[in-house]
């Protein structure tokens, strides 16, 4: 197929703007009689997916949260640190993960509480695991 046969084809089957093409989809019913199913299908896995990804980031975050909570006690036992660590840690974690939010001295000290709560790592893991 010579150059000029190729752009008229591809013209027909794409949208140009600014020298820059782009493939327009062929219309649907065109598409194989099971397109319709498969495309059904395709989207019924990909938001379960989407759904697994999501429990499974905040089964992490809990873990996180309880480990940073633990750790934080483990510290003001043994070193005794109070409030003014805490206020610092937080400015610090933000400046270090400014696209992550749930760093405030509140929260780090909610953390604390959790893990206080709930002292046992085994015992969290199980009940996190039910989340998946």
């Amino acid at each position: 197929m010579n150059k000029k046969a190729k752009n008229r084809k591809t013209n027909v089957l794409a949208k140009s703007r600014n020298g820059v093409i782009f493939p327009v989809a062929d219309k649907i019913a065109t598409m194989p009689a099971d397109y319709p199913g498969f495309m059904k299908e395709l989207k019924t896995r990909i938001r379960q997916e989407r759904t697994k990804a999501v429990l499974a980031a905040n089964s992490a975050l809990v873990l996180m949260y309880w480990d940073i909570g633990n750790s934080i006690l483990a510290k003001q036992r043994k070193s005794g640190w109070g409030t003014k660590v805490i206020d610092r840690m937080s400015a610090d974690l933000k400046e270090e993960f400014p696209d992550m939010s749930g760093f405030s001295p509140r929260n780090l000290k909610y953390m604390r509480k959790f893990a206080e709560a709930w002292p046992d790592n085994a015992i969290v893991q199980r009940t996190v695991a039910q989340i998946k």
